[in-house]
């Protein structure tokens, strides 16, 4: 919302992933003698994680952002955009032109000539290992 700080760290987010350390810690600091020094200690370790956590997720952003910015006169069809979105956003495992048409939802032949055209452009990069195991990493912009 406009006029709102925009918040860059999630405290709840990083506290659902260590719930369970987080009730621990809790309860332990409700049945003390009231001093809640290990629980705000675990409290303040956990903000610096969601910290950590935000810096990981900007990182990822300006990357993207840099990409596009880099590419912003050059023209991509949707299976493209697609995909090098996926690619900008972490990609698990590796690239493949078999994920390319899987995911694109397109043919064999329409991935092989969508990722040929992103190699001859230089966006992509035809990884080490070959034949059935070729693979294609993205060509990042140097920061």
């Amino acid at each position: 919302m406009r006029g709102q700080p925009a918040t860059l760290y999630s405290m709840s987010a990083q506290i659902q992933l260590e719930r369970k350390d987080y009730y621990a810690r809790l309860g332990s600091a409700q049945k003390g003698d009231l001093d809640i020094t290990a629980w705000l200690e675990w409290f303040l370790g956990c903000l610096d994680r969601a910290f950590d956590g935000a810096d990981g997720v900007l990182g990822v952003v300006l990357d993207a952002a840099r990409f596009w910015e880099s590419h912003a006169r050059e023209t991509f069809n949707e299976r493209q955009r697609v995909m090098l979105s996926r690619l900008l956003d972490g990609f698990e495992g590796k690239l493949t032109s078999s994920k390319w048409a899987a995911i694109a939802k397109c043919s064999q032949d329409t991935a092989g000539r969508d990722i040929d055209n992103l190699l001859k452009r230089g966006v992509l990069t035809r990884d080490a290992a070959g034949g059935r195991s070729t693979s294609y990493s993205l060509v990042t912009p140097a920061t």
